[in-house]
């Protein structure tokens, strides 16, 4: 996989703000925010690099109020490391190839994996298996 590397001023030149935000600095979009997702077959990927990082198929309702999905499509893809942030301990989850922080990965999910991933949604986009980029 090829890295992308780029300087906060190209970051920034190509995220919104919320994006940079978040991809760029580890921030967390409110909540509800993102709960109109298409539910055609598709695939979500990475807003900073394209990368693909969820299949449609895994995305599931967790009531959390951030697109969640109990396994990426590539374990390479999407990476861990552990959060300290706010006086508590959870697993970030980034993009691979771009080192995009995305969200968290938590042990609530469920079957097959028992894992939810819950992403921020300013941080993926939307491509329909059939169809023009969402």
């Amino acid at each position: 996989m090829e890295k992308v590397i780029k300087s906060d001023a190209e970051w920034r030149n190509e995220l919104s703000d919320l994006a940079f935000k978040v991809l760029r600095k580890h921030g967390t979009e409110r909540a509800f925010t993102h709960d109109n997702f298409p539910k055609a077959p598709g695939t979500f990927r990475c807003k900073g690099c394209d990368a693909p990082l969820f299949d449609q198929g895994t995305k599931f309702d967790s009531g959390t109020g951030w697109p969640s999905f109990y396994e990426p499509i590539d374990d390479s893809m999407v990476g861990e490391k552990e959060d300290r942030s706010f006086f508590m301990r959870r697993t970030e989850v980034h993009c691979n190839r771009c080192d995009g922080h995305l969200g968290h990965v938590f042990l609530d999910g469920p079957a097959p994996t028992g894992l939810r991933y819950c992403i921020n949604g300013v941080a993926l986009k939307f491509d329909p298996e059939d169809g023009p980029e969402q």
